[in-house]
C-alpha cells in the first residue's frame, strides 16, 4: 500500500473530522440511522489517517503526500544496463 496522504491531510482528519463526527453522532442520537453513519465515517477517517492511505484518492487520481504519486512503471521498464 504506498501512502497518498500528507501530515496535514491525516492530522485534520484525525483531530478535526474525527471528533466531530462523534460529537454529532451524539447530538443526533448514537442509536439512530444518522448517528450510526458518523460513527461508520468515523472510524473510516481515523483508519484512514492512520493508514496514510485513502482508497478514494486512488480512485480519484490525487495525493496529498509530499512525494506525490508514484509514476507507473517507472524506473522498472527501459532500464540500461
Amino acid at each position: 500500500m504506498i501512502r497518498n496522504m500528507g501530515m496535514v491531510d491525516r492530522g485534520v482528519r484525525a483531530f478535526v473530522v474525527v471528533p466531530t463526527a462523534i460529537l454529532g453522532a451524539f447530538v443526533l442520537g448514537a442509536g439512530t440511522a444518522a448517528g450510526m453513519v458518523l460513527f461508520v465515517v468515523a472510524g473510516v477517517m481515523l483508519a484512514t489517517a492512520a493508514t496514510a492511505f485513502c482508497p478514494t484518492y486512488v480512485l480519484v487520481g490525487i495525493s496529498t503526500h509530499p512525494r506525490g504519486l508514484p509514476r507507473v512503471g517507472h524506473g522498472t521498464r527501459h532500464r540500461h544496463a
